[in-house]
């Protein structure tokens, strides 16, 4: 709904209680007279085109008064038509005689007697009822009741929309046919409030409403439209008259002006007419399809199998409201126990009203829309059948037939769906059920049973005792000995045995127990049989699996072992401060803790020929013996090259091409070259790809500007610079390895801050200062080896 600021109040109540309340009752007897006046003047109009409809039929047929109300009575029944309108319709097909005079006015004439053309139209309005009368034999619906009203009443009245809304159990109004409106505007006032609407208070007087000065019409009723000004004047007229009126019938014009006479009577004659064939939708076909339910059943009463004929039941609006069971067959059983023709003539709302709105009541509304049958998913229905819940699980079809719905469904036993289950049981768990009956001698196996074993069902079962026969002989004997305890003394047992199968051994285990007579001997035995190979088969993986495991991890072990001593005899670790070309150096070692391989990381400080000391950090790719290799032949090499007079950049240079020749050509490492001049105190430094050193001068930390150079092994021809720092009492440079300042998820820039906050909060010099500063740095796992070399230059006097 839209334009709800277009409702205006109500007409001013009377100041006076008690005179409101006396003009009330007088509206209502004058609502009563009037109501009582339009049904005598129905009864008078029906009665005249009766009489002239009887006598019509008497002059072509020669038949008696009786006879000819009878034929009509009969005719309008076949045709499922009220009386009047096979009157209209009697008196419609009459043509005269070609050249003919026109008859007098007689009976139909008589009953629009005040009738006179007016400016809409001339033609005679018994003429045009007559017209109407017959084109509302082929009408289906309200929609098409509404087309049918508008294509009459344009020329007659001026006509350009016709309306049709029908009251609402709310109070409401709900739009069930339209006409000469677009799909727009007829969405828009669909649905209709209890509001102040004129359509609404014809219906609830009983009388019609002439709407014809919009600037006062609008001042008391909400006016359909948008903009309401489209329609000048209007007309609701209820159908049927009087206070049992359920649909109102609107004639919407674009021209102004009052309706004239002639044009109310007609409108009013249209209305009355019209009410029949409203009343007619809604009523059940008694001709037609109670000959086909009839057919139907009796074919239905020689047919097996559950099925009934569903008819639907529709409100004026053309909507499903309810199904009848026209026919069933005697197979046919609900979940109250009725069966075959005592289920005809139910509805199934009042019957089963949970399946309201169920995948089940939709899946029947999209079969009648669609024609293309439903078929349902098993669903379980319950109800209440004096005072006990009944429970039934069913699969449903539905498919269209003519105007109905064919429905056949399948109730699911539960005897049914148990053995179903443990069929299911028995191939999802690979196993199947036997049973030996030591009195009988009767045996009886499941299907999987003999699938577990992959024995041919056509061999049949064999007996417990010749079980044995079946397995590998190495198995036969706990098996036939599990099988004489179980017979002799009841002892149940669980054993696993393996036989030979056509996809190869299988591995399968059995279960059994005894059922004992009263003196205790066993009398019946039942168990299952498993296949157990595919578990059998994961565990004898996971067996070799681990052993393959635990011998690598032998190797590895072996190797950390051997690359550790081999690193130790490599690197000696010094146990306390050394003095080195007038600088103390601290070294710290520390190896990664996840997995179990030696990194290659290492350090170098010795004193060179000329009295200066050279000072090396560096860090090979990879871990194990390749990478402790690696490390020694770049250690050794570096000292050699520097310690015979090679600048830095130039040993970078050689030890890069030594990589890039070594056996394993992709190894990569990174390395930093210090050499101390203690006359100068300058140290010069060059890199290739590693961590700058930490100088902390002052108090203040800040990380050393690094000079050009890539890591080793990474390029034929790469460029390496050199840079310089005067080092000063009390300075110090720490020089280290990744593993110092890399953790899991965090940046480098992360690291190196963290780095410099622990050197300036754990100052080296100090006993134990550079193990607070790695305890400091390192989380609990580490997974690289960690070589730090601490340098600092004493202050004087130190």
């Amino acid at each position: 709904m839209c334009n709800a600021h277009r409702v205006t109040s109500e007409p001013a109540p009377s100041a006076d209680p008690g005179a409101g309340a006396d003009l009330v009752a007088l509206a209502k007897v004058v609502a009563r007279q009037r109501a009582e006046m339009e049904r005598l003047r129905d009864l008078a109009a029906t009665s005249a085109v009766l009489e002239r409809a009887k006598g019509a039929l008497m002059a072509t047929t020669g038949c008696s008064p009786d006879a000819a109300h009878e034929e009509l009575m009969q005719r309008a029944k076949a045709g499922n038509r009220t009386l009047l309108e096979e009157c209209w319709l009697t008196l419609g097909g009459l043509v005269p005689p070609k050249g003919a005079a026109p008859e007098p006015e007689d009976a139909i004439r008589s009953t629009a007697a005040a009738w006179e053309p007016g400016p809409a139209g001339t033609r005679d309005l018994a003429d045009v009822l007559g017209h109407v009368g017959r084109d509302l034999v082929g009408v289906g619906s309200p929609q098409e009741l509404a087309g049918c009203l508008l294509a009459h009443l344009a020329p007659e009245v001026g006509a350009n929309a016709v309306l049709l809304y029908e009251r609402l159990p709310g109070g409401g109004l709900e739009l069930i046919g339209h006409a000469g409106v677009n799909a727009t505007l007829a969405t828009q006032w669909h649905h209709v409030p209890p509001l102040r609407v004129t359509t609404l208070d014809a219906l609830t007087t009983g009388e019609p409403r002439w709407l014809e000065d919009i600037a006062t019409d609008r001042q008391r009723y909400l006016l359909i439209g948008d903009p309401p000004e489209r329609w000048l004047s209007r007309a609701w007229l209820p159908m049927p008259a009087g206070d049992s009126a359920g649909v109102a019938l609107g004639v919407l014009r674009r021209r102004d002006g009052p309706f004239a006479p002639r044009e109310r009577e007609l409108l009013r004659a249209v209305a009355r007419l019209c009410a029949g064939r409203l009343r007619a939708f809604d009523a059940p076909q008694e001709g037609t399809d109670e000959g086909i339910a009839q057919t139907v059943q009796a074919v239905f009463d020689a047919l097996p199998g559950a099925t009934v004929l569903l008819t639907p039941l529709r409100a004026a609006s053309g909507v499903v409201e309810d199904y009848r069971i026209d026919a069933a067959t005697a197979d046919a059983v609900d979940v109250f126990g009725r069966a075959g023709r005592d289920m005809v003539g139910k509805h199934i709302l009042e019957s089963y009203p949970s399946v309201a709105g169920e995948p089940l009541w939709l899946g029947y509304l999209d079969a009648l829309d669609t024609g293309v049958p439903f078929e349902s998913e098993p669903f379980a229905y319950q109800d209440v059948a004096d005072g006990t819940l009944v429970t039934a699980t069913y699969s449903v079809r539905a498919a269209p037939l003519g105007e109905g719905l064919l429905v056949t469904w399948l109730r699911h036993d539960p005897a049914e769906r148990q053995e179903q289950r443990l069929s299911d049981v028995q191939r999802l768990g690979n196993l199947g059920w036997a049973n030996w009956n030591l009195v009988t001698q009767e045996i009886t196996w499941s299907p999987q049973a003999y699938a577990v074993l992959g024995r041919d069902p056509a061999h049949g079962p064999v007996r417990l005792e010749r079980l044995p026969d079946l397995v590998l002989p190495q198995d036969a004997g706990p098996l036939a000995h599990a099988i004489a305890e179980l017979v002799r003394h009841a002892r149940p047992f669980d054993v696993p045995f393996r036989v030979q199968a056509s996809d190869g051994v299988r591995h399968l285990r059995i279960v059994a127990e005894a059922v004992t007579e009263p003196d205790g001997t066993p009398a019946d035995v039942h168990g299952f049989m498993q296949d157990l190979t595919a578990q059998r088969s994961a565990e004898l993986a996971l067996v070799e699996s681990e052993r393959a495991m635990l011998l690598q991890r032998g190797v590895l072990q072996a190797e950390r072992a051997l690359a550790a001593r081999l690193q130790h005899a490599l690197l000696p670790l010094p146990s306390k401060p050394v003095r080195l070309a007038g600088l103390r150096i601290e070294v710290a070692y520390l190896p990664a803790q996840s997995g179990i391989h030696v990194g290659g990381d290492w350090f170098s400080a010795i004193e060179l020929p000329d009295d200066a000391a050279l000072f090396v950090v560096g860090d090979v790719a990879g871990h194990g013996i390749g990478a402790v290799a690696t490390m020694a032949q770049l250690r050794f090499t570096a000292k050699g090259m520097v310690s015979t007079g090679s600048s830095l950049t130039g040993a970078l240079a050689r030890l890069n091409q030594l990589l890039l020749h070594s056996r394993d050509s992709r190894a990569t490492a990174t390395l930093i070259l210090a050499r101390y001049d203690p006359s100068t105190h300058v140290l010069t430094w060059a890199q290739a790809g590693h961590p700058p050193p930490l100088l902390v001068r002052r108090g203040e930390a800040r990380y050393l500007q690094r000079p050009g150079g890539m890591l080793l092994g990474a390029s034929a021809s790469p460029v390496f610079e050199s840079a310089e720092i005067r080092l000063e009492p009390g300075d110090r440079l720490v020089l280290y390895t990744d593993g110092l300042v890399e953790r899991p998820g965090e940046g480098l820039d992360a690291g190196f801050a963290r780095l410099a906050d622990a050197v300036r909060a754990h100052g080296c010099g100090r006993p134990g200062s550079l193990e607070a500063l790695l305890g400091a740095m390192l989380s609990e796992e580490r997974r690289d080896d960690v070589w730090v070399l601490d340098i600092r230059m004493p202050l004087e006097g130190e």
